[in-house]
């Protein structure tokens, strides 16, 4: 995957948040997770569509060069949402961020265990002894934990190494057996293209409740905004018609300035994609965040559980 923007992140904001001054527009400042790829499909394609254009919005979409800012970003004022992945969200909660999840972008975990297909690695037992490749601490070597122990192995019958988000090239050299923290709609299609398939094995399968990936997260003051409902009932409009009509999304998220993700890697990326975005983004399923809440927290990922309504919640209309 390629970046397409390199912005300096807070000269961005404060040229966006001078200029909403200035106009006294709906104008949002959206942070991006990371730089642009097809897991923010509906986001350009509500912007692109005139979805947000349509109910008073102008929204400007910053990709920043550290996943973990944009949260705190909103937390401190500087933007109006961010993306953010579902655990990250409740761990900045638990450590007292003011943050809310608002909305869904996409609804299943794509979080996986990745080995070679044509490795001896077939099933999680066969991990034992093995190396294991991961990029981000903590929640990763939770949920590998758990593989494990669901297959009758522990964290200290295995080997682990940092290899700072080369997942597949580690594979590829044999510095690792295997990787934690692989998408299964990337480092698979990745893999794939250089004629070394993988296998993975999935999360959610191995023990670890179901779980929203990608989220969108904005400051608890801010909720009665109402330019924030307005984006989320864009957002919808370009998943709608993003699922209806994926071709001519595709053309419109390849257009203009992001004509360079039009690639082999990106176009696969796409179609796997596509079935697992939220078709009605600002739903919240209650239990299922209680469920993995509970379980970040027996895992010691999160010290406390607040009351669900202070970190996640479904606006009205």
């Amino acid at each position: 995957m390629k970046h397409l923007f390199r912005y300096s992140l807070a000269a961005a904001l404060g040229l966006l948040l001078s200029t909403n001054v200035a106009c006294g527009a709906d104008k949002l400042t959206v942070l991006l997770d990371w730089f642009i790829n097809p897991d923010h499909a509906p986001l350009f394609v509500a912007q692109e569509r005139g979805y947000f254009r349509d109910r008073g919005l102008e929204v400007e979409f910053i990709a920043p060069s550290n996943p973990n800012d944009p949260p705190k970003l909103v937390a401190a004022g500087k933007a109006d949402l961010a993306v953010s992945y579902q655990h990250q969200h409740q761990m900045q909660v638990d450590q007292g961020l003011p943050l809310v999840r608002v909305a869904t972008l996409i609804a299943t975990p794509l979080n996986s265990l990745v080995v070679l297909a044509d490795g001896d690695i077939k099933k999680i037992g066969d991990l034992q002894g093995k190396t294991i490749g991961y990029s981000v601490g903590g929640f990763e070597t939770v949920l590998l934990k758990v593989m494990l122990e669901r297959e009758g192995l522990t964290l200290d019958e295995v080997r682990l190494i940092n290899v700072n988000f080369s997942l597949s090239p580690s594979l590829f050299t044999g510095a690792a057996d295997a990787v934690i923290g692989a998408f299964r709609n990337f480092e698979l299609n990745q893999m794939d293209i250089e004629n070394r398939p993988g296998r993975a094995f999935y999360v959610e399968e191995f023990g670890i409740p179901a779980y929203d990936e990608l989220i969108m997260v904005a400051g608890r003051d801010s909720l009665a905004n109402p330019a924030i409902g307005k984006f989320i009932d864009g957002l919808e409009a370009g998943v709608q018609y993003l699922v209806n009509h994926p071709e001519e999304s595709w053309k419109l998220f390849i257009s203009g300035e992001r004509s360079d993700l039009d690639d082999e890697l990106n176009r696969r990326a796409w179609r796997d994609t596509l079935p697992r975005f939220a078709l009605r983004p600002r739903a919240l399923d209650r239990t299922r965040y209680l469920r993995f809440a509970e379980f970040l927290k027996e895992q010691g990922i999160i010290k406390e559980i607040p009351p669900l309504d202070r970190w996640a919640v479904e606006l009205e209309n």
